[in-house]
């Protein structure tokens, strides 16, 4: 199998959302990074013998800048962690729906939500730094740097097998479902 840097069918890269606050959401979905291949059994033991899968990489803009700890931080954290888990819930079921194998990656702790979590977890920040090639302040937590959000971004990751059409058709399906409007 041959994959492309990164997919949507309209050429529309990424799917550019804005949720009913105005702030954005930008979905693009990849061949899997270098590592993620090199270390698949230790990431997604269940996974090993799953040769063409696609990771989706879902980038919210917060409502402050992430590269400090505090109280406040961290709650804007988990409130994306949790838009992203319903809408990723709602994503992967559909696409499980279909009989493709799909998981979510915990934000929090980097581990499989649907398949038994490997000996390694999952580093979210470390995919979106090698697919898309944005840079990384390494501090406590390691944070992303975004073209136009800079450090107010977080980011989740769900990986599939499901081809990139029915991916990007099953995204713009579900999104406005969590307020989500495509822009």
């Amino acid at each position: 199998m041959t994959y492309s840097t990164a997919y949507t069918s309209s050429g529309n890269y990424p799917i550019n959302l804005v949720d009913q606050t105005g702030k954005g959401i930008e979905i693009s979905i990849h061949a899997p990074s270098s590592y993620i291949c090199v270390n698949r059994e230790r990431i997604l033991p269940e996974w090993k013998n799953k040769f063409c899968f696609w990771v989706v990489l879902v980038l919210q803009n917060s409502r402050c800048q992430l590269f400090k700890t505090t109280t406040e931080i961290e709650a804007e954290k988990e409130r994306l962690r949790e838009k992203f888990m319903r809408f990723g819930f709602d994503l992967a079921f559909n696409l499980r729906d279909r009989s493709y194998v799909t998981d979510l990656i915990d934000p929090r702790t980097g581990y499989p939500l649907f398949s038994r979590p490997g000996r390694i977890p999952h580093d979210d920040t470390a995919a979106v730094q090698a697919l898309l090639g944005y840079d990384v302040i390494k501090n406590k937590c390691r944070v992303i740097i975004h073209p136009k959000w800079r450090t107010a971004v977080y980011p989740s990751v769900l990986i599939s097998q499901a081809p990139p059409v029915i991916m990007e058709w099953s995204i713009k399906s579900i999104a406005p479902m969590h307020g989500w409007e495509e822009i």
